[in-house]
């Protein structure tokens, strides 16, 4: 546990509890990996403030490609200047799909994100029948006749969040903040050195991270549908480390008795 924690300083201890789990094959609940943190002294103090938003619908999305939560993030080029990130995420699965970083905030940036998204996730096909909501805010760029044209064109139908009410789109809102707690730690010297270190983050949050309001498995789980998989395994290990451990109390009671 203590090496685990060492080698991954980043991950809280639920998420090491479900690492574990996954890579070692041995049920161990998040309780447990807190108490042992803490008695070796490694659970450190948040260096950030994580604010809430409400991120769930009245009437929920129920599969992936159903809705697309799309907004604009900014981040500072040392000698740059400020650069903007769009951002596409699948709202089911939570699922990065498409990003792009742009010296401004266009209908035009907006649309190629768009266009990586469809591509990236095959709705282009003929085997879509139905083709994902677009929910962004009130911005400029996303009010722009120029969008409208290019959704209308793609069969893509257009919602947009309440003035003042970021619940509506709290869940790109959240990752945008996990993805700034991480990437504003270092100072960036060319736009070249910001998409970097932006794709090795995207592809952690993507594949790596395990995300507490998707049953503790990472996005990419949901969205390419093996979740019911890893949920199953993972009740499978649990049984079976329960029944291990039973039968070694067991044998140690068994032995207390025989030595007295």
């Amino acid at each position: 546990m203590i090496e685990t924690a060492l080698d991954c300083p980043d991950k809280t201890p639920r998420e090491l509890a479900w690492q574990i789990t996954d890579q070692r094959g041995y049920y161990i609940s998040e309780s447990t990996v807190y108490r042992i943190l803490k008695a070796n002294d490694l659970i450190a103090s948040p260096a950030f403030t994580v604010l809430t938003a409400r991120d769930k619908f009245v009437q929920p999305t129920r599969r992936v490609h159903e809705l697309w939560q799309t907004d604009f993030t900014y981040l500072k080029v040392v000698h740059w200047g400020w650069y903007y990130l769009s951002t596409v995420l699948d709202d089911y699965s939570r699922y990065i799909i498409a990003w792009k970083l742009c010296s401004g905030m266009a209908a035009s940036d907006v649309k190629e994100t768009i266009e990586e998204a469809m591509a990236v996730s095959g709705v282009k096909d003929a085997r879509v029948l139905t083709r994902p909501r677009l929910l962004s805010d009130n911005g400029a760029c996303y009010l722009s006749g120029e969008l409208k044209s290019y959704l209308e064109d793609h069969g893509i139908g257009h919602v947009r969040s309440k003035p003042f009410h970021p619940m509506t789109q709290g869940k790109i809102e959240r990752y945008h903040r996990s993805l700034k707690n991480i990437i504003l730690l270092e100072h960036y010297y060319s736009p070249e050195e910001l998409t970097e270190r932006i794709g090795a983050f995207v592809d952690y949050y993507n594949h790596e991270r395990y995300h507490e309001s998707l049953n503790n498995v990472t996005p990419a789980d949901v969205y390419l549908g093996r979740d019911q998989i890893t949920l199953e395994r993972r009740k499978q290990i649990k049984q079976r480390t329960l029944k291990l451990r039973r039968k070694h109390y067991r044998k140690m009671i068994a032995t207390a008795q025989t030595v007295s």
